[in-house]
């Protein structure tokens, strides 16, 4: 099947290179049958590369091991459920992964375009196929997914311990789901450039890609930021990574992109500040994938060194170049229908907001790079850390929030003062109340929590304020009770409302950030069983060492050392708590010996948690097998000794009754455990926030109703013909 699945990427590339040729030729010549050949060559390209990526799946699925990519990151004793999801965890199927992803949404959005935008669709169409080529001649020349190994080894190297983690194999597929929607947009920008036809029908065409790229991305760095918290055992969600950093750009100025739309498509404003916007975010998706595959900045997430860094960074600079010389030479096409009635307008906060996104984007971008900066203009590669980040975001996060709550309740084009007055009067009651409560409950000398607080209430404030409004609105038109007539509101604006939602989510997420961040108590403790420590109200009793073999597959998956936990508070029952840290066994049988594999590999923590609304209680231990040492290490001398002398299912069962012997030997007398315990007022809300996120972005995409559309559409027709019978009025006048 390898043979298969590498014919399927040629192909891939190959009709993709016809695509772009029979699209671009297609368009030039205006020959449409060749429109529809580049058409159907993306669709194509999409079914070919689902075939590779299935071939590469099944693989995985019943460990292969003649597999090069198998063998390096799977084996027997992988769970089925990471077998199956193993297959994105290594370069080669990662980038397959990102591939495949593209090819479908390309052939989605050009099957919902062949009989729209006939002049753009040809040129979005060479842009789309060209990522798939770009793409498929990676996985052909510097890193196939189906090279085969002269000689099978008998056990696979597994999957990577940190990498078992259910949020961690889902968050990839979001992430590269986010990337590869952003260049549907971005390659429908590139074709109305090219074309001249920079109205809003490209953005109309491709918001909800747009929209879906936003909400996937968002999903995906919410999956990665709740793996560091509850995986790495350093008790954070969020450490400036790189790779971090790399997702949460694009979705910045996605962001602002979607923000920005809104007013062109209303008032024909904005057209450069749009294609910029979009051509930059889909820019750096691909800088995104460049960062994780390249190994040019340390990150925990990167695959190290490859061979890839070359042609990314050809590709990244082709993007840029073609991008400014697209917008500067149309920029007389790309000017603004009207300009900014008022500074006191829908319209102006918009924009304000977008420029506080850029520049969030702008201030992670100087210190995510900014090692290679340094090191190109002082010889010294230096790192700027997270104290350096929060100094510039911090503030503007505080910005972005409020202006999420101030939006809403601008008009467009103009707003008075009086107006303004009356829509900001209970928001600001309520957030002034809310700082008077924080501050009498003694958070005050938290300035930055203090300011969250402040606006996260004001926006909450806002945007349940506008629900009422529009509720009361709709039942006093139809007489519906108040649950339905929110329903309904909900479902015939739900661009609007979805909105609101989202940014409802996004000021509960930065509270709880402000929260989790500003008042975390945090201890380092070396205990023996019969100890205890402080954290916070809690107090932690040490009662036992626990130690346990897990079995996966009929195999030895690891083995689990960890300390059962006692958490008391005042007033409330105890919590029983067994955070443990996994040993996985190493293949490197020669060097590390038969039971030193077990211990000397790698090993992952596994945190105990006690989340609350109110506060999580965290929980990880570092367990000291120094004691087990000397029996390791005769044991190992022991087995090389016998290697030849017994059979193998003999000495299999002497070195399963050694572990055990291990094992139990830890749990009757282990030493002194290394602990830290953590506890976060709110962090909770962080996921909360995220689903309100996530729920309002759903709003935002889900259709509307055909008979909501059918009678939007007869009002609009409506206040036409009206505004064209007082023209006709004022002419004959």
């Amino acid at each position: 099947m390898a043979e298969v699945g590498r014919a399927a990427l040629i192909l891939v590339l190959v009709v993709a290179l016809y695509g772009i040729g029979a699209s671009l030729y297609g368009a030039r010549a205006g020959r449409a049958q060749w429109v529809v050949s580049g058409r159907r060559a993306a669709y194509a390209v999409a079914a070919l590369s689902v075939l590779a990526f299935a071939i590469l799946e099944a693989a995985f699925l019943r460990t292969d091991l003649a597999f090069e990519v198998v063998a390096s990151h799977s084996s027997s004793t992988t769970p089925a459920f990471y077998r199956a999801t193993a297959a994105w965890s290594s370069q080669e199927g990662s980038l397959l992964l990102w591939l495949t992803l593209a090819g479908l949404w390309s052939a989605l959005v050009l099957f919902l375009t062949r009989r729209r935008m006939r002049d753009v669709a040809p040129y979005a169409a060479a842009v789309l196929l060209g990522f798939a080529a770009f793409f498929s001649a990676l996985l052909i020349f510097l890193e196939s997914p189906f090279t085969l190994l002269a000689a099978v080894p008998a056990e696979g190297a597994g999957l990577n311990p940190l990498l078992r983690h259910p949020s961690m194999m889902i968050h990839p597929p979001m992430l590269y789901s986010g990337y590869t929607l952003f260049t549907i947009p971005f390659a429908f920008a590139i074709g109305a450039l090219l074309v001249r036809r920079v109205d809003a029908e490209w953005i109309a065409a491709t918001r909800r890609f747009a929209l879906g790229a936003w909400l996937l991305l968002g999903v995906g760095i919410l999956l990665g930021a709740r793996w560091s918290y509850a995986e790495l055992g350093w008790g954070g969600y969020w450490a400036w990574d790189p790779v971090e950093n790399a997702s949460l750009m694009p979705w910045l100025t996605g962001t602002a992109f979607i923000h920005s739309i809104m007013i062109q498509e209303k008032r024909g404003m904005l057209k450069v500040w749009n294609v910029s916007l979009i051509l930059t975010t889909g820019t750096l998706a691909v800088l995104g994938t460049f960062l994780v595959r390249s190994g040019i900045l340390d990150s925990i997430h990167a695959f190290g060194a490859s061979t890839l860094g070359v042609p990314f960074l050809v590709l990244i600079g082709l993007l840029i170049a073609g991008s400014v010389a697209l917008v500067t030479s149309r920029r007389h096409a790309l000017r603004s229908e009207h300009r900014l009635d008022s500074l006191l307008s829908r319209e102006s906060v918009f924009v304000l907001n977008n420029l506080v996104l850029v520049a969030l984007c702008f201030f992670i971008f100087w210190g995510t790079f900014f090692p290679l900066i340094a090191e190109a203009v002082t010889g010294t590669r230096a790192a700027l850390g997270p104290p350096w980040f929060d100094t510039y975001t911090v503030p503007l996060t505080l910005l972005l929030v409020l202006l999420s709550g101030i939006g809403p309740l601008i008009a467009w084009r103009r707003a008075t003062v009086a107006n303004a007055r009356r829509s900001f009067a209970l928001p600001t009651a309520v957030a002034v109340l809310v700082a008077v409560a924080v501050a009498a409950a003694g958070a005050g000398s938290a300035i930055t929590a203090l300011l969250m607080f402040v606006a996260g209430a004001f926006v909450a404030a806002t945007v349940g304020q506008e629900l009422w409004r529009g509720t009361r609105a709709r039942r006093a038109m139809t007489g519906e009770a108040p649950p339905r007539a929110l329903a309904s509101l909900i479902g015939r604006n739900r661009r609007r409302y979805g909105g609101y939602l989202v940014h409802l989510g996004v000021a509960t997420l930065f509270v709880g950030v402000a929260a989790s961040s500003s008042f975390q108590d945090a201890v380092d403790v070396r205990l023996t069983p019969g100890q205890s420590a402080q954290v916070g109200d809690y107090r932690v009793s040490y009662e036992r060492p626990t130690a346990e073999i897990v079995v996966a597959d009929g195999g030895l998956e690891r083995i689990d050392l960890g300390a059962r936990l006692v958490a008391r508070r005042d007033g409330e029952p105890a919590v029983v708590m067994g955070p443990e840290r996994g040993y996985f066994p190493s293949q490197d049988l020669g060097r590390l010996g038969a039971l030193g594999r077990f211990f000397e590999g790698e090993s992952v923590s596994e945190i105990a948690l006690d989340a609350g609304v109110q506060r999580d209680l965290w929980l990880a231990v570092q367990p000291d097998i120094a004691a087990l040492t000397p029996v390791i290490e005769e044991g190992d001398r022991v087995f090389a000794a016998a290697v030849g002398q017994l059979p193998p299912e003999v000495q299999a069962a002497a070195l399963g009754q050694s572990l055990n012997g291990l094992v139990e030997r830890y749990r009757a007398a282990a030493p002194p455990a290394q602990f830290r315990f953590i506890t976060s007022p709110m962090v909770s809300w962080i996921w909360i926030g995220a689903l309100v996120v996530f729920a309002g972005g759903l709003v935002c995409l889900w259709p509307a109703p055909d008979t909501a559309r059918r009678r939007v559409t007869a009002g609009y027709a409506a206040r036409v013909a009206r505004e064209l019978g007082r023209a006709g009025r004022a002419g004959r006048a």
